[in-house]
């Protein structure tokens, strides 16, 4: 939770590819929740809709700040699109923040949810005491974000900080993305019980591999491992790219029993120089939550 004594008050909502999670806070506390499952198939209308009906939900008052993180890519112009489709199919260059906007005024901002994960460990969490830190979200698929010098990094095209879709040694099957062998092809949820599928494990999600890995089956630690060095390996070309000083570790997958220290024993293998620290995430499901709503009280303050 925020820290004791911060004033974050507002309404914040995070669209991720399976849930949507929504909260009203009160200096720093949540103190009214919401949650909805994902429809992936919804345009940009029925998105701002929802979102109307999940501030109604909580009490907008129509004069606080709203935070909206979405998965997928929001670029400088507020345009929302799905790199994965298999997860949105109806949002391709969809004008979120205006619509948003015109329908709830300007006090709203939009923004990628892994980005505002990473603002909200950052500020409230796991990364505070770091000036440049990386968040990885490996759940379902992977995400991430970053913040440098205390700032978000942001794009023009709104792709950076998706490092689910860089490329990695450990992969060589396609992704939804157009690529092929990139991290969360490997290293997420879905690529987990992908791989348990085609072992012959077909009744086997990713929560089972995790399950079958802690009671000593060889073929699942397999996978398991494959995971977590995919994600050491992207921590340290993160490092190497930008010279992180921490790297910040959520998701079910992130936050597994066992698995964050099979992470760094894989980067024990790295070159020193290359090595980072990676933090379990403290702030779980809140965190892009959190991050959007600072996010959208900085756009609000700006002048």
């Amino acid at each position: 939770m925020a820290q004791a004594g911060d004033a974050l008050t507002g309404l914040a909502i995070d669209i991720g590819g399976s849930k949507i999670a929504a909260a009203r806070f009160q200096d720093g506390a949540i103190v009214a929740r919401h949650r909805l499952a994902t429809d992936g198939s919804l345009n940009v209308a029925a998105w701002i809709d929802t979102v109307g009906e999940l501030l109604a939900e909580l009490g907008d008052t129509s004069a606080e700040p709203v935070g909206v993180a979405v998965t997928g890519r929001v670029d400088g112009e507020g345009r929302w699109s799905a790199i994965n489709t298999d997860t949105l199919s109806a949002v391709d260059g969809a004008p979120l923040a205006d619509g948003l906007r015109r329908r709830f005024g300007p006090r709203v901002a939009a923004m990628n949810d892994a980005l505002a994960a990473a603002t909200g460990e950052a500020i409230y969490g796991a990364g505070q005491g770091a000036s440049t830190m990386a968040y990885l979200t490996v759940s379902t698929g992977v995400g991430g974000g970053i913040v440098l010098g205390g700032r978000p990094l942001t794009s023009v095209d709104g792709l950076a900080g998706h490092v689910g879709f860089m490329t990695t040694q450990h992969g060589d099957a396609p992704c939804p993305s157009g690529r092929v062998g990139t991290l969360e092809s490997v290293a997420s949820g879905k690529a987990i019980e992908q791989a348990a599928r085609a072992g012959g494990h077909e009744d086997t999600d990713a929560a089972g591999v995790f399950d079958h890995w802690r009671s000593g089956e060889d073929w699942a630690a397999v996978i398991v491992q494959r995971s977590a060095d995919a994600i050491a390996e992207a921590s340290a070309n993160l490092k190497a790219a930008l010279g992180l000083e921490i790297v910040v570790i959520g998701g079910s997958v992130g936050l597994a029993e066992g698995y964050l220290d099979l992470v760094r024993h894989a980067l024990d293998r790295e070159p020193p120089l290359f090595r980072v620290e990676v933090r379990p995430a403290a702030l779980g499901a809140d965190s892009p939550l959190l991050g959007a709503l600072h996010m959208a009280r900085e756009a609000v303050s700006e002048p």
